[in-house]
C-alpha cells in the first residue's frame, strides 16, 4: 500500500514538468501541421488561404527534394562508414568544436584552394590544388562533418574497450587466440551494443545537419550539398514560402521516424542477444 501511494505521489510530483515538456513539442508541430496547410507567403501577407496537401504534392514532387533526400542519405551513411574505420584515429576535441566554427575553419584555414593548408601541401608536391567545394563539394562537407562527430563515437566506444572482461582475454591467451579471431570474435561481439547505439544517436543527428552546408556551400554549387534540413531553410527564409516549409518540415519529421524506428528494432535485437 505503501508503495502504491508513494508511485501515486511520485507521478504527481512529475505531472507538471511532463505536461510542460508536452506542451513544449506538441504546440510548435500542431502550428507546423497548421500552416502545411495554408498558402502562406511572407512577401504577400494576409493573402493566406487553406489549400489542403498541396504543399506535400509540391515538396514531395519537387526535384530539389529527390536530391536533397539522397545527398542526406549519402552524409549519414558516408559519415557512419567512416567512423567505422577510423574511430580509432579520431580525437575527441573535435566534438566541443561548435558546427560553425568547424566549418569556418576547415574552409578558410584547411580547404581554401589558394591559402589552404591542403592547397599549400599540393602545390608543394607538385600537385594542382583542389578547389574543394567548387569540385567536390559532397565530399568536402562528408568530411568536415565526419571531423565534428566521430570523436563522439571514439568515446563511447573507448569507454566499452576499457569494460572488456580481463578473464576473457586471460582465457583466450591461454587457448592461443590470435590477434584477428581475438578481434572479431570477442571484443567486436563486446562492442555489438555500444556501436548500435552509436549508430542511433549520430544518425538522428546526421540527419538534421545544417550549420556545415549553410557556411561552406550554402547548399550549392545547385543542389549538390542541398539535405533536407537546408531546403527546407530554403524555403522558409529564402523563398519565403512557410506553408512549402512546413510541409517539408513534416515530411522530415516523418522520415526521421521511420529510421528511427528501423535502428530501435535493430537496436533490439542487440539488445537480446
Amino acid at each position: 500500500m505503501a508503495t502504491q501511494q508513494a508511485r501515486a505521489l511520485g507521478r504527481i510530483l512529475v505531472a507538471p514538468s511532463v505536461a510542460l515538456l508536452f506542451l513544449w513539442m506538441i504546440v510548435p508541430l500542431v502550428m507546423t501541421i497548421y500552416f502545411s496547410t495554408l498558402r502562406y507567403q511572407l512577401l504577400n501577407p494576409g493573402t493566406e488561404r487553406f489549400i489542403g496537401a498541396q504543399n506535400y504534392i509540391y515538396f514531395l514532387t519537387d526535384p530539389a527534394f529527390i536530391k536533397s533526400l539522397s545527398n542526406t542519405l549519402v552524409l549519414v551513411g558516408s559519415v557512419l562508414a567512416i567512423g567505422r574505420s577510423m574511430v580509432r584515429l579520431m580525437v575527441i576535441a573535435p566534438f566541443f568544436v561548435m558546427p560553425t566554427v568547424s566549418a569556418l575553419v576547415w574552409k578558410n584555414l584547411l580547404m581554401h584552394p589558394v591559402s589552404g593548408v591542403f592547397a599549400w601541401v599540393a602545390a608543394s608536391l607538385g600537385f594542382t590544388p583542389i578547389d574543394w567545394f567548387a569540385q567536390v563539394p559532397m565530399l568536402s562537407v562528408i568530411l568536415i562533418v565526419a571531423w565534428q562527430w566521430l570523436p563522439f563515437a571514439t568515446l563511447i566506444l573507448l569507454t566499452a574497450l576499457q569494460s572488456l572482461d580481463n578473464d576473457q582475454k586471460e582465457a583466450a591467451e591461454m587457448d592461443g587466440t590470435g590477434p584477428l579471431p581475438f578481434f572479431f570474435y570477442i571484443v567486436l561481439s563486446h562492442l555489438a551494443r555500444p556501436i548500435t547505439v552509436v549508430i542511433l544517436i549520430q544518425t538522428i543527428f546526421l540527419l538534421t545537419v545544417f550549420a556545415e552546408i549553410f557556411v561552406t556551400t550554402g547548399g550549392g554549387p545547385g543542389l549538390a550539398t542541398t539535405n533536407l534540413a537546408f531546403l527546407i531553410y530554403a524555403q522558409a527564409l529564402l523563398q519565403y514560402d512557410v506553408g512549402g516549409a512546413s510541409a517539408g518540415g513534416i515530411v522530415a519529421v516523418v522520415l526521421a521516424n521511420i529510421v528511427a524506428f528501423f535502428l530501435v528494432r535493430l537496436i533490439g535485437k542487440n539488445l537480446d542477444t
